[in-house]
């Protein structure tokens, strides 16, 4: 009997839901928008119902589309935004405020003070990470410090923090699994990647009681049973969007590299059971855990990548479409001499400015439309070197990188990807690789799949990039970058 996967990508932007053959192809889907928040500068919240209500939709209308019976899905896999925090009542399973997005710079000043108090090294040391806002740990202090009741509710044990894998599984299985996994734990600031578990001196730093925290399990497990989409359906994979797009690139090999291009550019180097100290302001991550045994990663994260193109089309109107970006940037010469450094809430790595704004130089008279929406796509090819740029100097020489996510569709962008790496740029066949590996992770769980192995002789090409652009114009290109960054960053 043939058996599907169901997959839900909850995104910053948008839901969707996939459902994949057991080949990894895709057979129905749907997405929705949902609303921004902006309540102040830098801030950035979704509305938790808004979350859930498009994740409950797109599942219905893609097995709907798909003409499926909820029986004939073998297991559902969730990936996620990450960082994104929700706390809410255990009682009544209401949030007790919005959920800060991972994009949001509230905590900037308190990150600040833990890093004039010195807690930097002993807090990358065991996490990973580095002290920044974009991290759970600080929007979840914010959250106890500033709604009024919380920190009390807290200490009695009626809060639930969750990410919002968690806050999503809390929901399909009417509050009976507060889980989370690895990968997502890992992203919290707060989760010790080398013990494996909540950290009782950074929860006591921070003052988080471990009581509202969910139980952290393997990224394939069984989180639970959901009967909100006409059936009971087990949900069997839980990862964060960017480790699950690791996984559906099927990069389980040390050295091999994924980069995914959606609101954000989340760049993924696999380093196996070796958890690397990036000397230069990468982060050390959970890449998967499976059967218990941990793979890591180095991870380059730029906050603003495929959200510039939306930037163009919704807040200056200069584009129609997003695909209208990669047409225009086909007639535009590429030594336009514009730089755009789209720093909208600061600048991630290697950077890590929490207080950077996004800044255009190089603007002539001649400057137009065109100019200014090249450099928007030119932009994510110039921070994805300096992350490539980060890993070399690291020890790992990346020779071949997969790409996914949105912009990964534009042919102009990816070309240009290539010349500025000067590396091969391969597309898989599926670019929603992280609703794919959700769902990878769920099938290896129900027994669809034998091993990881298993899953990577399923990856297929869909073409591959090769660098064409001299030397010359290269070095010139990025020349022009390195003086429009050194221009925006504040510290």
């Amino acid at each position: 009997m043939d058996q599907y996967l169901l997959s839900i990508d909850q995104g910053t932007t948008s839901s969707r839901a996939i459902i994949f053959n057991t080949s990894g192809d895709i057979v129905a889907s749907a997405q929705q928008e949902f609303e921004q928040l902006y309540p102040q500068n830098a801030w950035v919240e979704h509305r938790p119902e808004d979350i859930w209500n498009t994740v409950l939709e797109t599942a219905k209308q893609a097995i709907s589309n798909a003409k499926l019976s909820p029986e004939k899905i073998a297991s559902i896999g969730i990936c996620n935004q990450r960082e994104t925090t929700l706390v809410w009542h255990r009682e009544t399973g209401e949030p007790i405020y919005n959920a800060i997005v991972w994009q949001d710079r509230r905590t900037s000043e308190y990150c600040a003070e833990l890093r004039k108090q010195n807690h930097g090294r002993m807090i990358t040391e065991k996490t990973g990470l580095l002290i920044d806002p974009y991290f759970s740990a600080t929007k979840i202090k914010w959250v106890l410090d500033n709604v009024e009741g919380a920190r009390e509710l807290a200490e009695q044990g009626l809060l639930a923090f969750g990410t919002v894998d968690t806050y999503l599984l809390w929901q399909l299985t009417d509050g009976k699994a507060h889980l989370t996994d690895a990968t997502n734990a890992s992203r919290t600031m707060i989760y010790n990647i080398h013990q494996g578990c909540w950290d009782k001196e950074l929860l006591e730093l921070l003052n988080i009681p471990p009581s509202i925290l969910p139980e952290v399990c393997d990224s394939a497990f069984d989180f639970g049973v959901t009967t909100k989409l006409g059936g009971e359906i087990a949900i069997q994979g839980i990862a964060g969007d960017q480790q699950a797009a690791l996984i559906g690139q099927t990069c389980f090999s040390p050295g091999m590299a994924k980069s995914t291009y959606g609101t954000g550019c989340f760049l993924m180097v696999n380093t196996g059971d070796q958890a690397l100290h990036s000397a230069n302001r990468l982060l050390t991550t959970i890449g998967y855990q499976v059967d218990g045994k941990v793979s890591y990663a180095l991870e380059g994260s730029i906050f603003i990548a495929g959200a510039v193109v939306q930037w163009l089309r919704d807040e200056v109107k200069l584009i129609g479409s997003a695909k209208d970006s990669e047409s225009i940037a086909n007639t535009t010469p590429l030594d336009h001499g514009v730089y755009f450094v789209p720093a909208f809430t600061g600048l991630g790595a290697p950077y890590w400015d929490a207080d950077a704004r996004g800044a255009v130089f190089g603007l002539t008279r001649g400057s137009g439309i065109k100019e200014f929406i090249s450099a928007g796509l030119q932009s994510v090819a110039y921070q994805t070197f300096d992350l490539t740029s980060a890993i070399t100097k690291d020890g790992i020489n990346i020779e071949t990188m997969r790409v996914d996510g949105g912009m990964a569709a534009n042919e102009w962008f990816v070309q240009f990807l290539s010349d500025v790496l000067s590396i091969e740029i391969d597309k898989p066949k599926t670019i929603e690789t992280s609703a794919l590996g959700a769902a990878y992770l769920a099938g290896l769980k129900a027994g669809l799949y034998e091993s990881l192995e298993h899953i990577q002789s399923q990856w297929q090409t869909d073409n591959a990039y090769q660098p064409e652009m001299d030397d010359a114009l290269r070095s010139k290109l990025l020349s022009g970058w390195k003086d429009a960054i050194s221009r925006t960053l504040t510290q």
